[in-house]
């Protein structure tokens, strides 16, 4: 790699961070001088968004190998800036502050699975698929195993795993721009979704790369930037990541004082009698046999869940697994185990993730770019703890004990997105904090309003969630649609296709999986940290064991990993959509978020088993494992 390139991409983007910095600054200027909330909101948005637009712009190619795989020039350090974006999607950003939030020690699976799984990457994969070469996951089985039936369970895998995963990066665009445009949240879908086409419609992974790089620099500002101020606040320390601590002490003493409230607890006699109403229309529904009401019971189930969760005695979160029986913990370890599990499975398995290693100059540069991806990612992942505590200590101080026609006007805008609900059960008129229930995607993007912050720092933060969402949907959209026109269409259907015209049905369904995404998205149907769970476990138990075993077992098979791939990927979608949508009774009490617990070990069960059972790869195809296997660091 020429020096002179690295040298004049980091001047390029030096001067792209002192000029954001300056841009919000105006900004801040602005609002102290009168400038309206919403017109900060639109400035954010359009400004951010015109940003990427013409990145991709400039970013436009019509060579096959630029579009795919970026050239194979993208400096180490700059491939982990954009590999951090790419990952650190509106789950991450959104979701995983919110879900420590609500969930305390439980919600560190999430940090633990992701963080984890790049150490699967940079020991089993990236040097490996970067000697390999080639532009998509598929066209490694296709290449592996030969014939084009595990090229196509992978696109099939491929296909499933990355629209899971965009419909929540899209969800979450919706999210911000609803809220922060003053539109509908529908409407606010396809706004973000024009962004994000702009970005990679044109240059593909070169534009995708390069907007990437830009995005994770708003991000890792607008996510620092709240949790500085708060900590300065309450703390009078600006590193929260050292003093959150001490805040934890605060907000458990807190909830001590919560506890000891009568309202308190007139409030969670009333969601235990809810609670106990629901189980009693459940037992007459299902004592009556009717094979219809299995929604309605479904829907009873989780009303009473909700009842029973908000009926129970506050717990200090940071305890592991508290207030439960004995059973009840050991099936919450169980759970813990395997999301973690999943997660960091998952994380090694992500088809546009593991393309990203395409893109370096070298195998020495894939290694290095896995090193600066968790260098970039630890950034946010050390900081959402603390984001979780000063959120938390915000909301019961600020808001918990207040007149309810008194609330503020943040809990309002929120509630009409169906993110944020206040019900005065016990009819005092005063907020008990068992009658507030804030989804766990709000807490990143409302903090700044609850801490009362100035509103240009809640706009940078929604920015930064924007961007978040914006990469990683990027890399998902273009995942599926070169893995449908480059995988399906130039390998399976016309190999004499010419380079205009495979870039043509590339962005051609590219733009057609983005709208049809948008489209599920704008139907809300779950929150962002559980779709990105499901797609964690398609992707790994489809992908995982025949990656895994390809590389290091030359006597894994085609018909191996055809059988391996279909078994893991099957069982995983059967335990999946049988536990979430349809009531199927929980296996082990495992959660549907994990179901790639049961695919994986079937997975590899399966082609180890198949493989032994028939005739061994021919020579050239060991030789290639061979080859693949030892990388040497300068190719």
């Amino acid at each position: 790699m020429p020096r002179v390139f690295v040298s004049k991409i980091k001047k390029y983007y030096s001067f792209y961070t002192g000029g954001f910095v300056m841009f919000v600054l105006a900004l801040a200027v602005a609002e102290y001088m009168g400038m309206p909330d919403q017109w900060i909101g639109w400035t954010f948005m359009a400004a951010t968004v015109a940003l990427y637009a013409g990145i991709g712009i400039m970013s436009r190619t019509a060579d096959v190998t630029e579009y795919y795989v970026a050239g194979r020039r993208v400096p180490a350090i700059f491939n982990g800036m954009a590999t951090g974006a790419d990952w650190m999607s509106a789950a991450s950003f959104i979701g995983m502050a919110g879900t420590l939030y609500a969930k305390g020690y439980d919600g560190l699976a999430f940090v633990m699975g992701w963080t984890g799984g790049y150490v699967l990457v940079a020991l089993l994969l990236a040097p490996y698929l970067r000697k390999f070469g080639q532009f998509t996951i598929p066209d490694f089985m296709g290449a592996r195993y030969g014939g084009h039936m595990a090229r196509t369970i992978a696109v099939i895998g491929t296909i499933l795993a990355s629209f899971t995963y965009v419909t929540a990066q899209i969800y979450g665009v919706g999210i911000i721009t609803s809220r922060f445009l003053g539109i509908t949240f529908e409407v606010g879908v396809f706004v973000g979704l024009a962004g994000l086409l702009v970005c990679s419609f044109l240059g593909g992974m070169r534009a995708v790369t390069w907007t990437q790089v830009a995005q994770y620099i708003i991000l890792i500002i607008a996510y620092l930037m709240p949790v500085v101020f708060m900590s300065y606040q309450v703390t009078n320390v600006p590193v929260p990541q050292l003093v959150y601590g001490a805040v934890l002490e605060k907000v458990t003493a807190r909830e001590d004082e919560i506890m000891a409230d009568p309202a308190q607890a007139s409030a969670r006699d009333a969601y235990q009698a809810r609670a106990d109403a629901l189980g009693a229309r459940i037992a007459m529904l299902e004592a009556g046999h009717n094979p219809a009401a299995g929604e309605e019971i479904a829907q009873l189930k989780h009303g009473r869940e909700i009842a029973e969760a908000k009926a129970r005695p506050l717990n200090h979160h940071a305890e592991p697994f508290p207030g439960r029986t004995e059973a009840e913990r050991d099936t919450a370890r169980l759970n813990f185990i395997a999301l973690t599990f999943c997660l960091m499975v998952g994380t090694a398995s992500l088809p546009h993730v593991l393309i990203r290693f395409y893109t370096t100059p070298s195998v020495r540069e894939a290694r290095e770019s896995v090193f600066w991806s968790l260098f970039f990612i630890f950034l946010l992942y050390f900081t959402a703890p603390a984001y979780a505590v000063f959120a938390k200590y915000e909301v019961y101080t600020n808001l918990v004990g207040t007149s309810i026609v008194e609330l503020p006007g943040w809990v309002a805008s929120w509630a009409k997105l169906g993110l944020v609900m206040v019900e005065d059960i016990n009819h005092d008129g005063i907020l008990q904090l068992a009658e507030l229930t804030l989804n766990p995607d709000v807490i990143v993007l409302a903090t700044p309003e609850i801490a009362g912050l100035p509103y240009v720092v809640a706009g940078l933060v929604a920015a930064g969630g924007l961007a978040a969402a914006l990469s990683t949907a990027d890399g998902l959209l273009l995942t599926i649609a070169n893995a449908l026109s480059h995988d399906v269409y130039y390998q399976m259907i016309n190999r004499e296709a010419s380079t205009t015209r495979r870039l043509a049905v590339s962005k051609g369904l590219l733009l057609l999986v983005a709208l049809v995404a948008a489209w599920v998205a704008s139907m809300k149907p779950d929150t962002i940290l559980s779709m990105v769970a499901w797609a964690f476990s398609i992707a790994a138990a489809c992908f995982f064991p025949a990656l895994v075993l390809g590389i290091f077992w030359k006597r894994a098979t085609k018909q191996g990993a055809v059988a391996g791939m279909l078994v893991g990927l099957g069982l995983t979608l059967f335990y999946l959509v049988g536990v979430k949508f349809y009531g199927m009774a929980k296996w082990f009490g495992i959660t549907d978020v994990s179901a790639g617990i049961f695919g994986i070990p079937a997975g590899f069960a399966t082609i180890l088993l198949v493989s032994l059972f028939t005739p061994a790869p021919d020579r050239e195809t060991q030789n290639m494992v061979e080859s693949v296997r030892y990388p040497a660091l300068n190719l």
